[in-house]
């Protein structure tokens, strides 16, 4: 069972900022984040399902069990949360929501997780961030390359055919491959930035990213979060923009998604 919510990290600020829609760090409080509890290592989890009249956490370490790992509701918050002891980085997990709406129930994989499993496999994964960036003088810079009379040329990028390895059964290349050729290639074309299509984690490939299932997760299809850290600071020292296309809807129907997190219209 999960803890319950005495030692939240969500502070009465984190609340009324998250109510006001102005909590600009939520994903360092909502999630899945490693930590201590009561002496315990485990993992605390957090969600928003506004219309769940109960959630609870399933994966490797409960034997996806329904009923082992429950959350607490965080007031009228609509926030639900708990620390489960023995939760280690790596595990898989995902969230089971009884909604209060058409008796809905459904696996959901957690919105704001940082790692996802490869395609086809859908859970969400505990992922600690831990990549040290090397991109200082850039992000010195960064506001006067970004100015109004400051030259731009943007090179869009789709990364899963961008470059392929015939060799190797015409596979894409991982974040690490890209970060050298992408950044050459780049650099010595004269390019000032380049667009990613969206990489955040997608169930169909054939969507190019425009069907997200969380917003914090890159597509474990070409790497680690932190690989993809590498790929962008590669960029960064030699000058090179990064911009993210960012996709506000297109949530996919699938049973894990965005779309009805809740049974209702959660997420958009």
């Amino acid at each position: 069972m999960a803890n319950n919510n005495d030692n939240s990290v969500l502070g009465d600020k984190d609340l009324y900022l998250f109510n006001e829609g102005n909590h600009v760090r939520l994903y360092n409080k909502l999630g899945a984040h490693t930590g201590t509890s009561d002496g315990a290592d485990g993992t605390r989890f957090a969600g928003w399902a506004p219309n769940a009249v109960a959630v609870s956490v399933i994966g490797d370490f409960n034997g996806w069990s329904r009923t082992a790992d429950k959350l607490s509701p965080r007031g009228s918050s609509g926030i639900w949360e708990g620390f489960i002891p023995g939760v280690k980085n790596g595990a898989n997990y995902k969230y089971f929501i009884k909604s209060r709406l058409n008796n809905f129930s459904a696996e959901k994989a957690d919105p704001y997780a940082f790692r996802s499993e490869v395609p086809p496999k859908t859970a969400s994964v505990v992922c600690d961030l831990n990549y040290l960036w090397n991109d200082s003088g850039w992000m010195s810079e960064r506001g006067s390359r970004n100015k109004l009379n400051s030259p731009v040329s943007i090179y869009e990028v789709h990364l899963g055919s961008w470059m392929r390895v015939p060799e190797e059964n015409n596979r894409f290349l991982t974040y690490r491959e890209m970060a050298d050729k992408l950044t050459d290639y780049v650099e010595y074309m004269g390019f000032t930035h380049v667009e990613f299509l969206p990489i955040t984690e997608h169930p169909f490939y054939g969507s190019w990213g425009y069907q997200t299932i969380g917003y914090f997760s890159p597509t474990s299809r070409y790497g680690s979060p932190e690989d993809l850290m590498y790929m962008i600071d590669k960029l960064h020292q030699k000058g090179i923009g990064v911009i993210l296309d960012w996709v506000p809807a297109h949530f996919c129907k699938d049973d894990f998604g965005l779309y009805e997190f809740d049974g209702g219209r959660c997420y958009g």
